[in-house]
Order: structure tokens, then sequence, then C-alpha cells
């Protein structure tokens, strides 16, 4: 039996604009997705192999965030530098400048990666975590494969020309989601506009954050910056805007300037030209009759909220269905699945996820089930 709620979701609107519908991008790979529906709004060649260059510092920041969280560090803990830590910056690369035999903590380490995009400050980390790096590269990789980075693989942790360290930006869009939900407060040190730090043996240092998205849009809470020649300059950024966030990626473009720019495009592209419906997964609305039980209504939950990315230009009403075989003749506990909800327009189906009751079965007595029955037959 279907149940028609027939709700009309009035979802939000942020922006008014005139962009077209019909985007593109300069960039030679870039993926859009909206976080909460994990919906793909754009994407070019997006399974394309990349250098992901300092791109790969997102996931070096997630496995020490990761550690974190287990409570196996802590943030104030200080790891020694090593001279092959220090000898990064002696080389030229992007640097926090830390010194051989300084004791750092884990926070300013944290900090000089994802701030300063500090190379040295990787395998400062990555030998304090793990020993080595190509240690720490293990379980860059045993994570990429958790989290469904099937074309991926990590050989440094900072992100250094390898032929062994390549990556896509459909990769790197799903370990930025993970980073950011798994994570969040953890997270807001993508945000930070600066960093500074007091050195051993000389004035402190103050760099500035490298994403030039975060001094233009004060949405914009990350993520990370890259650069090496072969694969131009690539951008992995994040916008939040009330409760809904969107993630770009990209990579292959000329310069700092063209990678921001097209990655504002493509952020205020999914935010101009979509909407977010969220279905509450404790929504009141959703209930199902019962036979012989004391109760004459169960009341059914989803697993989770329900997110839906769906077009502005689509002015059609969302219904949602309720597909149960009504009223409820058998036993059932709490938790166990009783049917389905559907979520369509007038194009046809969208989405469909199963709905469970939110009480165990308690039945009637025996005389009046017998009663029902009698009734029933009599009656229909």
């Amino acid at each position: 039996m279907k149940l028609f709620l027939n709700f009309i979701l009035i979802s939000y609107i942020f922006f008014i604009s005139n962009i077209s519908n019909a985007l593109e991008t300069s960039a030679k790979q870039a993926i859009l997705i909206d976080s909460n529906s994990k919906q793909v709004l754009f994407a070019k060649n997006e399974n394309e192999k990349i250098s992901p260059a300092s791109l790969t510092k997102i996931m070096t920041a997630a496995v020490v965030f990761e550690l974190i969280k287990k409570g196996e560090i802590k943030l104030d803990d200080k790891f020694i530098i090593s001279t092959k830590a220090w000898r990064m910056s002696k080389q030229g690369y992007s640097s926090m400048f830390i010194m051989p035999n300084d004791k750092i903590t884990v926070e300013n380490l944290l900090k000089g990666i994802i701030v300063a995009s500090g190379n040295d400050a990787c395998i400062a980390l990555a030998e304090g975590v793990a020993g080595t790096e190509s240690n720490f590269a293990t379980l860059m990789n045993d994570m990429a494969k958790r989290i469904g980075m099937d074309n991926t693989h990590f050989s440094n942790s900072s992100g250094i020309y390898d032929q062994e360290n390549y990556s896509t930006v459909a990769d790197i869009a799903k370990l930025s989601i993970y980073l950011i939900d798994q994570f969040p407060e953890l997270y807001k040190m993508f945000k930070e506009k600066t960093f500074e730090w007091s050195r051993t043996g000389g004035s402190p240092i103050k760099q500035a954050n490298r994403n030039s998205l975060l001094y233009r849009d004060s949405n914009v809470d990350g993520i990370k910056t890259g650069h090496l020649s072969d694969s131009g300059y690539s951008l992995a950024a994040s916008m939040k805007v009330g409760d809904r966030r969107v993630v770009s990626v990209l990579s292959g473009t000329n310069s700092n300037a063209e990678r921001t720019k097209e990655s504002s495009k493509l952020l205020n592209y999914a935010i101009i030209t979509n909407d977010l419906i969220k279905i509450s997964k404790d929504n009141q609305n959703f209930e199902a009759e019962i036979w012989n039980g004391k109760i004459n209504k169960v009341k059914l939950s989803l697993n989770e909220d329900i997110f839906i990315t769906y077009p502005k230009r689509k002015s059609n009403n969302i219904s949602l269905i309720l597909e149960i075989d009504s009223p409820i003749k058998n036993t059932f506990k709490k938790g166990d699945q009783l049917g389905n909800l559907k979520i369509q327009d007038n194009s046809g189906l969208i989405k469909e996820v199963p709905v469970y009751a939110n009480e165990d079965f308690k039945k009637i007595n025996f005389i009046s089930r017998f009663l029902n029955t009698l009734s029933f037959l009599v009656w229909g």
C-alpha cells in the first residue's frame, strides 16, 4: 500500500545571480560536490591521474587527526626534528622553517602543514608518528583504501613529485569530505589565514595561508592549494553557507589567480543554481497503521537525515511516498524495517530509502484480537 504524504519541501535560496547553468572551467580536471547529499554537480576528467602536489597534505593531516581522535597522540605532544626534516627548507621547498633537534608540538606542526604548507613539517610529523616517512605513507594508503580512494597512491607525506604519488580530483574530493565530516573541530585549522610560531634561536615566524579564497569569501573555510610543474596549479576548496557545504577540487590551471577564480566559480555555481532539501530522520509524519496492536499506529524513522540537491530551474514539487503493507499485521521490534520511503518529483523517482519502526509491537489480548477478527470478517 502506498501512503502519499505529498509534502511540498521548501528549500533555502541563498543567492540571486545571472550565472549560466552551462558551467565550464579552464581547469584540466575538476569536480564539484554537494557535501551534504554527496551529489556530483559538475565533473571534468575527474578520474584522470594527476600529481596531487600539496593536496597530498590533506591526507597527512587526516591521518594525524584520526590518531588525535583516537587518543593515540595529543596536540601538545612534542616531536624532535630530524636533519631530514630540516633539510626541506634548506632545499628551497615550502617550509615552516624548523631547526634540527627542536621539539615542536603536534599542533604547531599541523598548522605548519595546513597554513604554511611546510614540507619540513610533513616529514617531522610523519617521523614522529610512524618512525619513518615510508611507514607513514603506509598509514596514508591504508586510510585511502578505507575511504574508497581507488585511484590514489601516496609515496610521501608532502606531495613532492614522485611517479608513485598520484591521485585524481574525484579521490581528493572524497578525502576532503571525509576529513571535514570526521574531524569537524580539527578541520577548523584549515580556515586560519595566518600561522605564527616562536622558533628556537630566532624571531617568531608568521606566514599567510596560500589559499586566496579565504581572503575573498568569508563562506570559504578551506582546504588546500598545490602546485607542481607537471600538474599545474591545484586547489581543493570548501564553502559553507548556513548548514550547507559544497566542495570543489581542480587541477591543471596556469596560475594562482586562475585556480582561485575557477574554484570560486564552481563553488558559487553550486549555491546559486541548486537548493539543498533535507528530510529529517525524525519526521513526525512518518507512521503506519497496525493490526491488533495496543496502539493504532507506529511511528517510523530513517536511519539518517536525507539530503537531496535539487536544481532551482526545476520547479516540480517533491513528493514523499511511504510504501508499506498497511495495516501491519506481523509483529515487529524497534529498528525493524517496515517499508520504504520513495522520494520523487514529476520526472520520476529520485531516491528510495528504508523506514524503520520506532518501537516494539505490543499485542492486544486474545479477546480483543478475536473481536477484531470477527469484525473484519463481518464488515471487511
